[in-house]
């Protein structure tokens, strides 16, 4: 047996017949007044991360406060029933619910979940209405969000978006996007251009006759310096290693000419080679070649003999005369380069298939006219010798890198010995 209705007592009749409920429409009230078990807050605790305070009314001085209120209906069942919604001290608020969840809503003939129909919000016109697809709204009609018109290029600083969480995605998604249309060169492009002035875009667009003979010009001088720097590393490096390489084949072969005898001494043509000379403090071994001919010794790493015409000069051999020989200062093997570093007293030995000579450096000029002829002489004219006798004359371009001037280097026989009794003390030591 069902205990009746409060308020009603029980009886063969029921209530419907003559109790509170007979009037039409008063049971559907009263349904409605009840409390939502759903909706209701537990006691002390909040049903919605959306809690607004500012919708509940200040308490009473003497009321607890809401911690202690909620602590003590975790500590006790609530006593009576609850008090419904709407009630002058409930903290629900419908329409901030409804806002939050459901974010901005038109009109419509639906209850919100409180049973109370939505506030009725400002509708825009059809051509400005947007929908929005991914608004959690399980109701069958599509919603729309109004957009404001907001001219292109002018759009304001973004601003915190009131409403829901579903408002605040579409917001920070819509951020940093670019839209269509607001760039300069978006709407340029939008505007179609006539066929002239097409053709005058393209004109605009090739480069003038003064633009492209700088860039000729440009080009010609890129490619000088770089056929400068390699012509510069060509002289500088890869002539001193090919002519080494040419020189100390030269050397081999004199040796081995001189160890298996296959030739007498006399006449030496031009460019072959009959001597070797040692220039112990400059680390100098270098064949010397019958001749002063640029490419056929000179540039080939070879020490030259002046042997031919009016610069015929002494053999090493001879009783008496200046023996003179030229050699580079820079590239094709350099091995004058440093003579001028010689002092007075410094060996020069010369090797020969029977003998080595060895003269002492005498005399220096470190400057002379390329037609000065005379430094060669027999008795040579600057290098303090004043009567016949055996010399050694070595001439060599100055300054480094040039050809203007001769750089001259004189020395005196001092020691004749026969390759039978070994190397001289100057090649041992």
């Amino acid at each position: 047996m069902t205990a009746g209705r409060p308020g009603h007592a029980a009886g063969p009749e029921g209530p419907d017949a003559h109790g509170a409920y007979g009037t039409d429409g008063a049971f559907v009230a009263a349904v409605d007044g009840l409390a939502d078990p759903l909706n209701d807050p537990l006691p002390g605790g909040h049903t919605s991360p959306w809690f607004r305070s500012d919708t509940v009314p200040a308490a009473e001085p003497a009321a607890p406060s809401s911690y202690d209120t909620g602590y003590a209906s975790r500590q006790a069942p609530p006593q009576g029933p609850q008090q419904p919604q709407g009630a002058p001290n409930e903290w629900y608020d419908p329409a901030g619910y409804q806002r939050d969840w459901y974010g901005p809503q038109e009109p419509s003939a639906r209850m919100d979940p409180a049973g109370l129909a939505s506030p009725a919000d400002p509708v825009a016109p059809a051509e400005e209405r947007a929908p929005v697809p991914d608004a959690p709204d399980f109701h069958a009609e599509p919603r729309t969000e109004v957009l404001p018109r907001v001219p292109p290029g002018t759009e304001p600083d973004p601003a915190p978006v009131p409403g829901g969480r579903a408002e605040r995605r579409r917001a920070a998604k819509g951020r940093g996007r670019r839209r269509p249309g607001t760039a300069p060169e978006q709407k340029a492009a939008a505007v179609p251009m006539s066929r002239v002035e097409a053709r005058r875009a393209a004109r605009a667009a090739k480069d003038s006759p003064a633009v492209i003979a700088s860039r000729a010009v440009g080009e010609v001088f890129i490619s000088l310096g770089v056929l400068m720097l390699l012509f510069v590393t060509y002289q500088l490096w890869w002539t001193n290693i090919r002519a080494d390489q040419i020189a100390g084949k030269e050397t081999n072969r004199i040796q081995d000419e001189w160890a298996n005898g296959d030739r007498t001494p006399g006449v030496f043509a031009p460019g072959e080679g009959f001597a070797i000379m040692h220039i112990p403090k400059l680390d100098v071994v270098a064949p010397i070649a019958e001749g002063i001919d640029k490419e056929k010794v000179l540039d080939r790493g070879m020490i030259g003999h002046y042997g031919e015409g009016k610069l015929k000069t002494a053999m090493p051999s001879d009783k008496q005369g200046n023996f003179s020989v030229a050699g580079h200062r820079n590239t094709h093997g350099e091995p004058f380069r440093y003579i001028n570093k010689l002092q007075r007293g410094d060996p020069i030995v010369v090797e020969t298939r029977d003998a080595y000579y060895t003269y002492e450096m005498a005399a220096i000029l470190p400057q002379t006219s390329p037609s000065n002829i005379s430094v060669i002489e027999p008795i040579p004219v600057g290098s303090g010798f004043t009567k016949p006798g055996r010399y050694l004359t070595l001439t060599t371009c100055t300054p480094e890198f040039t050809s203007t001037y001769r750089l001259i280097v004189w020395g005196k026989m001092v020691d004749e010995r026969p390759r039978s009794e070994g190397k001289p003390d100057a090649l041992v030591g």
